[in-house]
């Protein structure tokens, strides 16, 4: 398939964080003009069969896919993997063990909220959003500060509360770097890392990363996504050829009323670079 395949292989829904359904993020995938989709929830799987179906329904190509919360140093860092056996018990079993710190987590930002922000009862309000407490997220408690007026948008949540340093965040041990690249492997998949322009490592901490993600037996990096700008597309071109990795496009697309880029709505990958669906069966 060409380079400039409309694919976006990175999208959410209300599996995890997202705000559609998997059928209508399907429908919206096509009526966007995608040619090759991946449903990408965190640390979940349970959406892709209805995902599958729904593609399937509008005549678009689907690939099933997960984000896996990875702790690399004090940062977390996402690991994509795409093209997986979403039935592979083994991949199965490392995303419950993921979610079970998930709850706990959300505990802890909750009460971090009210002891130095002075906000009440947030967790019972992320998990009314959420529907369940096992798939909460820091998005969930950014919808609920939006709701309750005390930010515009998610994305004021995220600067004055939810990142490191600011009041709200808590750091938790997810997954290793190797038990992610490796359930996703043992599931026929391949690993992509996330939107690496949204990590603060140094120079020398993010090549660690790549040379580690490579020896493990990682596939590729996104290049394009909705977080990286013209400059992020050239440098990460560079790192996938430097790496011999694969470069991959999508949107991280969670809700038409807070995420920056719409389904499909990409630029193309850079020429020079080999697509990640070039792997896929």
């Amino acid at each position: 398939m060409p380079t400039a395949l409309n694919a976006d292989l990175h999208s959410h829904s209300t599996r995890s964080d997202g705000t559609l359904s998997p059928t209508l993020l399907a429908r919206r995938a096509h009526a966007n003009g995608v040619q090759l989709w991946a449903l990408t929830d965190h640390d979940e799987a349970d959406g892709l069969d209805e995902a599958a179906a729904a593609a399937r329904d509008c005549g678009l190509r689907f690939v099933a896919g997960v984000e896996i919360s990875v702790s690399v140093g004090d940062q977390t860092v996402h690991v994509v993997g795409l093209d997986v056996d979403a039935a592979d018990a083994v991949l199965r079993d490392g995303l419950q063990q993921v979610r079970a710190g998930r709850e706990q987590r959300a505990r802890r930002i909750a009460a971090e909220l009210e002891r130095q922000v002075g906000i009440g009862d947030a967790y019972a309000g992320a998990v009314r959003l959420a529907g369940n407490p096992a798939l909460l997220s820091r998005t969930h408690f950014a919808r609920l500060l939006v709701e309750r007026r005390v930010c515009a948008s998610t994305q004021e949540v995220f600067t004055r509360f939810l990142t490191p340093g600011k009041p709200g965040y808590v750091a938790h041990a997810w997954a290793t770097l190797r038990d992610a690249v490796g359930w996703i492997r043992g599931a026929g998949g391949h690993a992509v890392i996330a939107h690496p322009a949204r990590y603060h490592f140094t120079s020398t901490e993010e090549w660690g990363l790549f040379e580690a993600f490579t020896e493990l037996g990682g596939s590729g990096v996104e290049v394009v996504t909705a977080s990286h700008g013209s400059g992020d597309q050239r440098k990460y071109a560079g790192i996938a050829t430097e790496f011999g990795l694969r470069a991959s496009r999508g949107s991280d697309f969670h809700s038409p009323l807070e995420s920056r880029c719409d389904l499909g709505r990409l630029p193309p990958l850079p020429s020079g670079v080999a697509p990640v669906w070039e792997l896929f069966a």
